[in-house]
This record gives C-alpha cells, sequence and structure tokens, in this order.
C-alpha cells in the first residue's frame, strides 16, 4: 500500500524549489488538499513556522495547503490523522533525533506503509532506507538509534556526486564512502543524483528523472541503472 515519492533534493539549479517535480506532486496527493509538513531537518537560520510558510507558498501553486506537526500539540495523533505528509530537508542528523524525540518514528513509518502518500526530499528521503549511515550530513546531533523507517529494503545517498576528473582535492569521493559503510554494513545503497527520485507504489519502485542512479552492492562492482528502470528486487 506505500505510496510515496523519495527524491534526491527539492531544489535544482537554475529552478524554484519543487518545481521539478510539482506536476508528479499533484498526482501523489491527488485525493487531499491538506498536507502534514515535518520540518524537523532544519538546524537554524529560519524558524519552523518560517520554512512552513515558505513550504507553504510552494504547495498553494497546485493547490495544497500545508500544516506543520510543530504546530499540534500531539504530534502522534497528527501524523495518524494526516492525509498526506512532506518531510524536508536539513540535516538528517537532527532529523532523526527529533523523529525519535517526539515519538513519531513509528506512527509515520506505519502511516506510510498504511498507504498515506509521503513525499521526502534530501534528509527526508534518507530517512526511508533501512537507516540514516548513508547520510552527506554532519552529526551535529546523536539521535537515539539510526534506524529509520525502511520504506525501500536499501539506503538512500541522495545527492549523489559522480568523481570531477578536473578536481585537485585528493580527499575520499561519495563513492568511497559508500564501499567504506560496505566494510561494516551488507544493504545495497542507491545513489540519487539531482533531480532523480524514485516512485514508491505499492510493490514495485520506479526510478524518475532525466539522469541514472549509481547503484552500489557489498563485494560488487558499481553499476549504472537508467530512468524508467524498477529497483524493486534489489535488497
Amino acid at each position: 500500500m506505500i505510496n510515496c515519492i523519495i527524491a534526491s533534493t527539492s531544489t535544482l539549479h537554475g529552478s524554484g524549489p519543487l518545481e521539478y517535480i510539482l506536476d508528479t506532486l499533484s498526482d501523489l496527493y491527488i485525493n487531499t488538499d491538506e498536507i502534514l509538513f515535518i520540518p524537523y531537518a532544519r538546524p537554524g537560520g529560519i524558524s519552523h513556522d518560517q520554512y512552513t510558510i515558505g513550504i507553504h507558498n510552494i504547495f498553494k501553486k497546485i493547490n495544497k495547503k500545508i500544516v506543520s506537526i510543530h504546530m499540534f500539540s500531539d504530534p502522534i495523533k497528527a501524523i495518524k490523522d494526516a492525509k498526506g505528509i512532506y518531510t524536508g530537508g536539513g540535516n538528517t542528523f537532527l532529523l532523526v533525533d527529533q523523529l525519535y524525540r517526539n515519538n513519531v518514528i513509528d506512527p509515520l513509518k506505519e502511516a506510510i506503509h498504511s498507504g498515506t502518500p509521503y513525499l521526502g526530499t534530501s534528509a527526508g528521503s534518507n530517512i526511508c532506507g533501512l537507516n540514516m549511515k548513508t547520510t552527506n550530513d554532519m552529526p551535529i546531533v546523536y539521535p537515539p538509534n539510526f534506524k529509520t523507517l525502511s520504506i525501500v529494503p536499501f539506503n538512500i545517498n541522495p545527492h549523489y556526486l559522480d568523481p570531477d576528473p578536473d578536481s585537485t582535492h585528493k580527499g575520499e569521493t561519495r563513492e568511497t564512502r559508500i564501499k567504506e559503510f560496505h566494510n561494516f554494513n551488507s544493504q545495497p545503497v542507491v545513489g540519487l543524483r539531482e533531480g532523480s527520485w524514485l516512485r514508491v507504489h505499492n510493490n514495485e519502485i520506479i526510478l524518475h528523472g532525466n539522469l541514472s542512479a549509481r547503484i552500489f552492492e557489498k563485494d560488487k562492482t558499481p553499476y549504472e541503472i537508467e530512468t524508467g528502470s524498477s529497483l524493486s528486487k534489489l535488497n
């Protein structure tokens, strides 16, 4: 019954927030006019109120209203009552920490698995994997647990970047970091490039967007899959 979009990013260079995916979101949230927003990933700079207002202004373009979970005295009930949910980007450590500390990680997982339409971008997509260990973020807080929503049977690496052959930087590439992860963990990792997203509907997981995705499996050579490909058997 899962019905969600796992997007690498909210904003592409040269376009407005969520602009590249608005038509897809109209389809995702076709049966509701109100979406519950989870702003927990934002570490500072703007308040949850300001973050919510910005997201609301984006969703007005497709005639949807945004209400934020932080405005409810009972966040668990807010998730259970929601007809659509969106978790935005920021810092994944902070997001997971707040989900656990507000006791909503399990209700959120249950809601998504029960069919509540869900959008995750950046940190909000990272939590759709088995755990958050393939985030690109710094550990600015220490969440009680690294386990996340298990919406898909693998891990996500949003904002995946290929090595730049012209760069003078000699530090670790994103691919190197993921290979390090596989020294201690067995689940596959999907490197989602900017502008790509996974459409998860019932038992199908399909890659969308203009770019391929890079797939990492333990003890295997990384490989590419083209847009339109199924990841339903990747586990």
